[in-house]
């Protein structure tokens, strides 16, 4: 699958990039969202926008955090169609982003959470792109695994275009691994069925291959996309391929669980 993403020509300073950055980590920190970046910047370009969310990134790095691997988001059409949007992005994930299987998670730290089941990708081995495919993906995957995201949006009712969730980290929040942890070889990735349940009902059913088709071509797609910025996925980076089924809220009291049939299931609590 050929993937073209457009990026403006007008670019912002330096100092317009950290600005922005400060505004959204402090949103993130706060729990307080702020109005769209588009509202302010219609024509702001994905270059851009990924340089505001690296900014972001360098931030919590400095602070002690550590970058353990990437989330790819709008993979399905279900999501993007929840979200008006029309290609995939990506963001950072950091080892203080990781739940534990199980986890009580506090709302109170969140401002509008949703959760999506995704398969982790443990890779063994360096993918850089361009010119990556789904092929070189499973020759470089370790292992997969059931995972769930937290999303939330540090933009104000999640009224977000492109621009606006890739410079937001790609509404990344914290995510977790449960389930079996597999080599590639022992189960099809691209055709399993997995399940969203909450409080006992289901809320959401999807299959794998509504993440572009096949996880792998996802994290192909990812693989090249990074090296349009000169970097690459590294030996140990985890990668969450985007969502299988769409989005669903949560809120306190909420128990969730995402049930990956054959690879078992991951749970997580909202208090």
């Amino acid at each position: 699958m050929n993937i073209i993403t457009v990026v403006i020509a007008d670019r912002l300073s330096p100092t317009e990039i950290d600005r922005w950055a400060g505004r959204l980590a402090t949103a993130r920190e706060t729990a307080q969202p702020i109005a769209p970046l588009t509202d302010e910047i219609p024509d702001l370009g994905l270059d851009d926008a990924y340089a505001i969310a690296e900014s972001i990134v360098r931030r919590r790095l400095e602070a002690g955090d550590r970058r353990v691997g990437h989330k790819i988001g709008l993979t399905s059409k279900a999501v993007q169609e929840q979200l008006g949007v029309d290609e995939p992005d990506y963001g950072s994930l950091l080892d203080t982003m990781q739940l534990a299987d199980g986890a009580s998670v506090p709302m109170g730290s969140l401002i509008a959470p949703r959760v999506e089941l995704e398969f982790a990708f443990h890779l063994g081995a360096r993918l850089a792109g361009p010119g990556v495919d789904a092929e070189q993906v499973r020759r470089a995957t370790v292992a997969v695994q059931p995972a769930i995201e937290l999303v939330d949006s540090r933009i104000v009712d999640w009224r977000i275009r492109l621009a606006d969730t890739v410079a937001d980290s790609a509404s990344s929040a914290a995510f977790a691994f449960g389930g079996r942890r597999v080599a590639p070889e022992e189960v099809d990735i691209a055709d399993l069925d997995v399940r969203l349940v909450r409080g006992g009902r289901e809320l959401e059913r999807g299959n794998s291959s509504a993440v572009l088709g096949d996880p792998c071509v996802a994290v192909a797609w990812l693989a090249n996309a990074l090296g349009h910025f000169g970097r690459s996925l590294e030996a140990g980076d985890v990668v969450l391929s985007g969502a299988c089924t769409r989005m669903a809220p949560v809120m306190a009291g909420d128990a969730v669980v995402g049930d990956f049939g054959p690879l078992g299931q991951i749970h997580l609590e909202f208090v």
